[in-house]
């Protein structure tokens, strides 16, 4: 590849394009498939290169036409030296096309490009038609497509890049060879990057390269417009420190001494390390991408991946990305992480983004560890009724937490910091059948009757779903109806029963939050159990909704013959439509004063 220094100048990108298929850096299993495909003659008539921006897609497509073209090509490789491979490479020779897909799109230019590709190529074995971002195209465009890329003439091949091959339509993939370039790995790009600065009469520290190099995130053409940028400041030597000023970054010094803050839970010291790193030029921006990097590196670290490439910081810095990795749980990291990350989204839509940047270093030196959901359940199990702790202080010392998930309260879980902002799921205008009860230690025990009901035993035993079936047997009106609508039951505390239902279902909420209706259930449960027992409506996707225990759906009763039904206006609508079974429920007895008068021959 010839690094010489062009009169005009072009940016580097432009530049130093590969020219061979060796020259496309990390994606030697593509080339290698291309040339073999050229030796035996066996080019699809269409192929489809998919991948991330940067990663030399278009630049394939180009490096393939010359192979097909190249009069003087060998073993599949152009010679760069003829005249159609060097009007290939400036993007002029008549019997190859590219079109961006993004300006030409509609359906009128697939129309002129069908009737092209009837025309006989100029002077090329090969008509190539090269159209990049082709997922842009419209759905008519497409459609226009499809005959001609299904049966085209024997000398026109295609080549769609594209970014987004989800966009693109089935009927298009079914008909191409597709290959999906992946990202160039941070050493290619610094190999690359060295060869470029040599070329270019620079030089570059290793840790500047470096720097670059996980900026570019597996883009080589990013990787190249950075350093661009970088030589344009006309130093001949290039250190770390310039490639930071210039690209608005913070050392990785700076981002340890903000984590030891965080995680000693030093607000104040977390803030003034960012202020500092403000004032020397860092971005707010920047500096949030980078905790993200740096937090995805302790996550990785702590997940025990010793072997995994370090995005956020250099390598040097592995040692202190493992000590802080041992002082935070992962499923803590994680939440931090999610922290970064909405910050990061909502700073692209406002204008105060260092004031979104100094919450999040809030919220995390503020941020407890996490209690893995899995041991909370297995705590509820064993004891039913228990207090769960939320969490500890990321410190690692123990505190007592006062806010505590009780299994049977009324009251929600407290949401912790890493979370979500909790909404209420409640349908609007619906109370609670059950007020806040107090905390476990106001907790009034209600005493008992002295007379045991028939179903005593079974809720001693916590058979909650006995304990419901018979309660819906006991009303046959519309509140049984509404009873067995309950997606869960559960006995929550000695004299609690828990009824579980979805947050949408605002009859059944309204109807049984009635203080009627609660007296009603309520005393036919004293009768069934021997003491006055609580009934509560939970929604089942609330934060509240914190029982773990055995539920069952009591099912719907079977069929009714009409001759078993007692109503008279039943049996009489029955008669006349001639149906003898159906589920619905046996009617109010005071719909028999409606009843027509009428003979039974009627």
């Amino acid at each position: 590849m010839d690094f010489g220094m062009s009169t005009q100048y072009t940016v580097l990108a432009r530049r130093f394009r590969p020219q061979t298929f060796s020259d496309v850096v990390g994606q030697d299993h593509i080339a290698r498939t291309l040339r073999n495909a050229i030796l035996e003659n066996r080019v699809a008539h269409a192929y489809l290169f998919t991948g991330a921006r940067g990663v030399g897609k278009t630049s394939m497509a180009r490096i393939f036409a010359k192979a097909l073209n190249c009069p003087q090509a060998v073993d599949g490789v152009p010679c760069n030296q003829c005249e159609i491979c060097t009007s290939i490479a400036a993007g002029q020779d008549v019997d190859v096309s590219e079109i961006d897909g993004a300006s030409n799109r509609g359906i009128d230019d697939i129309r002129t490009l069908r009737a092209n590709v009837n025309v006989r190529s100029m002077r090329s074995k090969y008509k190539v038609y090269i159209i990049d971002e082709v997922h842009m195209l419209t759905r008519e465009a497409f459609n226009a497509l499809l005959k001609t890329l299904e049966e085209p003439p024997p000398a026109v091949k295609f080549v769609f890049c594209t970014t987004e091959p989800n966009k693109v339509p089935d009927t298009i993939l079914s008909r191409c060879q597709r290959f999906d370039f992946g990202t160039v790995s941070a050493h290619n790009i610094m190999l690359r990057l060295e060869q470029i600065a040599i070329a270019e009469g620079f030089e570059l520290e290793p840790a500047a390269l470096q720097l670059l190099a996980r900026r570019a995130a597996g883009s080589m053409r990013d990787s190249q417009s950075l350093l661009d940028q970088v030589l344009a400041g006309g130093e001949k030597r290039v250190t770390a420190e310039d490639v930071h000023h210039l690209l608005g970054t913070a050392p990785d010094e700076v981002l340890v001494e903000v984590m030891d803050a965080v995680f000693d839970q030093r607000r104040d010291l977390a803030l003034d390390r960012f202020q500092a790193a403000l004032d020397g030029g860092v971005s707010a921006d920047a500096f949030v991408e980078q905790l993200i990097l740096y937090f995805r590196d302790l996550m990785v670290r702590g997940c025990g991946v010793r072997s995994g490439t370090l995005l956020g910081v250099a390598a040097e810095s592995g040692a202190e990305v493992d000590r802080q990795a041992s002082r935070w749980p992962v499923e803590t990291l994680v939440a931090g992480l999610q922290i970064l990350a909405d910050t990061k989204a909502r700073m692209a839509r406002v204008t105060f983004g260092r004031a979104l940047a100094e919450l999040a270093l809030v919220r995390l030196a503020s941020l407890e560890q996490l209690v893995p959901l899995a041991e909370s359940i297995a705590v509820l199990k064993a004891n039913p009724g228990a207090a769960v702790p939320v969490g500890r202080l990321a410190t690692g010392h123990e505190k007592k937490n006062e806010s505590a998930v009780v299994v049977g309260e009324s009251r929600a879980a407290p949401v912790n910091s890493a979370m979500p902002e909790a909404r209420s799921t409640l349908p609007p205008s619906v109370p609670t059948i059950a007020p806040d009860s107090p905390s476990e230690s106001q907790r009034v025990e209600v005493p008992e009757t002295g007379e045991s009901g028939p179903l005593r035993s079974v809720w001693d035993a916590g058979d909650a779903s006995t304990i419901f079936a018979s309660l819906c047997q006991s009303f046959p009106d519309m509140t049984g109806t509404h009873l067995r609508r309950a997606v869960s039951t559960a006995i929550s505390g000695p004299n609690s029963l828990d009824l579980s239902y979805p947050a949408g279902y605002n009859l059944g909420w309204r109807a049984l939050s009635s203080p009627e209706t609660v007296s009603k259930i309520e005393d036919t449960l004293q009768r069934l159990v021997g003491e006055r027992i609580r009934v509560r409506l939970v929604p089942v996707d609330s934060p509240a909704t914190t029982v773990v225990a055995e539920a069952t759906r009591v099912p719907e009763p079977p069929p009714r013959r009409w001759s078993e039904m007692s109503d008279p206006l039943v049996d009489h609508v029955a008669r006349l439509l001639g149906v003898e079974e159906w589920s619905c429920m046996q009617a109010p007895p005071e719909t028999a004063s409606r009843l027509p008068e009428t003979d039974e021959e009627d």
